[in-house]
């Protein structure tokens, strides 16, 4: 199976799978990552600047730099076997990550001087964009190592200093508190929605945390009973690369979780 259909099925395919042979949706178990030098090994950073693309076309965000799989990679084409490490689903800018950071580039009171927690952050965009929107404090969250390392990689590329990483699932430690949590594309799995879901609830009523989703409407997303907790904030029409690479999604949505 080529990397092109592992993208276009977004994910649906790989989680079933996880599931159906008893391993646990996260199984990684980092510490934060505080700093850069002792994290970014010679030979993945090798690896990862010779199998994706510097790119900033295509997306909602032409201002971010990222290191991304395009057709222009061989990995895309290949076999997903072949790729030698986790499903790299942090080499995609997915659409609701793109809406996030577009709207927060777009609108920097909402994260000046606040602190910031980006989760699921993959390829790491929306926290560049509350980086350069002048967040106080940011912390990127991915249960992949590799993601870690693409995230530095991608600060670098735009001129920031790189902010903590945490490769824990967050889901299962307790909470600290956050001016504003921003989620893109995590509502593509029901289990996942539902943990989602009431870790978000915690948060708002714990700290009483802003909460924002973007989400390209996902069914996951727009049949769960999240939805009438939900205000609109902005909807975006994607560029037509985006659209292509998603099966045709033709917009993504910032929404405001207000339980």
């Amino acid at each position: 199976r080529s990397f092109a259909l592992f993208h276009v099925n977004h994910c649906g395919v790989f989680l079933k799978a996880v599931r159906s042979n008893g391993l646990s949706l996260f199984p990684w178990g980092h510490s934060p990552w505080r700093g850069t030098g002792s994290f970014l090994d010679p030979e993945m950073k090798a690896f990862l600047e010779e199998n994706t693309e510097v790119t900033s076309s295509g997306s909602l965000t032409p201002e971010i730099q990222l290191r991304l799989l395009t057709p222009r990679c061989k990995f895309w084409w290949q076999k997903a076997d072949l790729w030698p490490y986790s499903e790299p689903y942090w080499a995609i800018y997915w659409p609701g990550g793109q809406a996030l950071s577009r709207y927060l580039l777009d609108n920097p009171d909402v994260v000046k001087g606040k602190s910031v927690l980006d989760l699921g952050s993959g390829c790491g965009a929306t926290a560049i964009a509350a980086k350069m929107s002048g967040a106080s404090r940011i912390l990127a969250n991915d249960i992949d190592p590799i993601a870690g390392m693409a995230i530095i990689l991608n600060c670098e590329l735009n001129q920031l200093n790189p902010f903590p990483i945490l490769t824990k699932n967050i889901l299962d430690l307790e909470q600290e508190k956050w001016d504003l949590v921003v989620l893109g594309d995590m509502f593509y799995d029901e289990d996942l929605a539902d943990s989602l879901h009431q870790w978000l609830k915690n948060c708002f009523w714990t700290h009483r945390t802003q909460v924002l989703i973007g989400d390209p409407g996902r069914p996951q997303f727009s049949g769960h009973s999240i939805q009438h907790q939900l205000h609109k904030v902005v909807e975006y029409s994607l560029p037509e690369p985006t659209r292509r690479e998603n099966n045709g999604l033709t917009t993504s949505t910032v929404w405001d979780f207000q339980p």
